[in-house]
């Protein structure tokens, strides 16, 4: 295979920011409770491990999920499991809501995953790839929850957009 015959993905163009800004509260994490300890003379090879240890957990905590699309599926990498569902094959879409909205997408073939509506919103690529499954999955019939979910979030996102490209001109 060429790479021309291979299909265009979409990412999210801001997990690595993200994922830097991760292994740098990691490091200065590590780094500080390293020196305070050092400091006042109770650092101890054990110690320095469990250092190490709860900066490597504060590193999986803060790493963003990294979501990625391609013709007629989407993905969520997270540092322990990769979700996968089709979106030509979707049967129910719902939003939650509360101190950190998501989304949830189900297919017909089991799949299930979460995702930040805003990954969609700063990443219109992504978007556009859920798009075209979901009028897949609704020209098939198999999308039977949350159609409307996800027009109400197309609205607010071709809304942000306009309003990007109207101050990005001068215009507003």
């Amino acid at each position: 295979m060429t790479g021309m015959d291979r299909p265009v993905l979409a990412g999210d163009r801001h997990w690595r920011g993200s994922a830097r800004q991760a292994v740098a509260c990691a490091l200065v994490f590590c780094a500080l409770s390293l020196l305070v300890d050092w400091d006042a003379g109770t650092l101890t090879l054990p110690r320095a491990l469990l250092w190490l240890t709860l900066s490597a957990a504060v590193f999986a905590v803060l790493l963003p999920p990294q979501v990625t699309a391609g013709p007629g599926w989407l993905a969520v990498r997270t540092p322990w499991r990769r979700h996968i569902v089709r979106t030509d094959a979707l049967v129910a879409v719902r939003q939650y809501g509360g101190v950190s909205a998501h989304l949830v997408l189900c297919d017909t073939h089991g799949g299930r995953l979460e995702l930040d509506p805003r990954v969609l919103a700063s990443n219109p690529l992504i978007w556009h790839e859920l798009d075209t499954g979901v009028r897949r999955s609704v020209e098939r019939g198999t999308l039977l929850h949350g159609s409307d979910v996800l027009g109400q979030l197309g609205h607010r996102i071709d809304g942000e957009t306009a309003r990007a490209v109207l101050r990005a001109s001068g215009l507003s």
